[in-house]
């Protein structure tokens, strides 16, 4: 960065800001990180990177692995004597079971699963 010969706050000033800035986008960084894992028979939680089985109550798991129902509508179909007719359906994908190899992500210290990998 450049000096300001006129102003040496403000070049201080700029200093400290382009080093925090730096500090903060480095932290970030550490603090998301992928990695594979697999469900063990108890469904605690072994990954590549910490090797202590996580008990269920303790990690997280994503809407789509966590067995979570949601209902899907809108949309119309006709065939009715009575006019277009709509409908909804309740989707509840598969939960998360032993020997699934899954997706998980750190967000800080805690472990989210994101999805099952084959």
């Amino acid at each position: 960065m450049a000096e300001n010969k006129g102003s040496p706050g403000l070049s201080k000033l700029a200093r400290v800001i382009s080093q925090r800035a730096e500090n903060v986008a480095g932290k970030a960084e550490r603090d998301l990180v992928l990695d594979f894992g697999s469900i063990k028979g108890d469904m605690s939680l072994l990954t590549n990177t910490f090797p202590i089985p996580i008990p269920r109550s303790d990690y997280h798991v994503c809407r789509l692995v966590g067995g979570l129902a949601y209902t899907i509508s809108g949309g119309s179909h006709g065939g009715h004597e009575g006019g277009n007719g709509s409908h909804t359906h309740t989707a509840k994908p598969p939960q998360i079971k032993p020997g699934d190899r899954v997706l998980v992500a750190w967000v800080q210290n805690e472990a989210v699963v994101i999805d099952v990998v084959s």
